[in-house]
């Protein structure tokens, strides 16, 4: 389902670079949904490297980890994308467009 929902975010951000040409609100419609799919993407990788990598599947055994340090880490993630996406959105809003 992440996967299929990344997908539709990146067609979206696809249609605003290529098809668009980051016309007004496209600029921060293509930064938003590239971010979001980017962090989904980051999303599933901190779940298989603690399913996969030794070292971080022994401080969360279950599959798929739903103990506290795999939480921690999707945590910290999770914060860090949210002030990207905030500083990047201010950004693009409030830029002047060029033709």
């Amino acid at each position: 389902m992440i996967g299929i929902l990344s997908v539709v975010l990146l067609t979206i951000a696809f249609f605003a670079l290529y098809g668009m040409k980051f016309a007004g609100a496209w600029r921060w419609i293509y930064a938003l949904t590239a971010l979001v799919a980017l962090h989904l993407n980051v999303f599933v990788l901190v779940i298989q490297s603690f399913v996969k990598v030794p070292a971080l599947h022994a401080q969360a055994p279950s599959v798929p980890p739903a103990e506290l340090p795999c939480a921690i880490v999707q945590g910290i993630v999770l914060v860090f994308f949210v002030v990207v996406i905030i500083g990047v959105i201010r950004r693009y809003r409030s830029a002047p467009t060029y033709a």
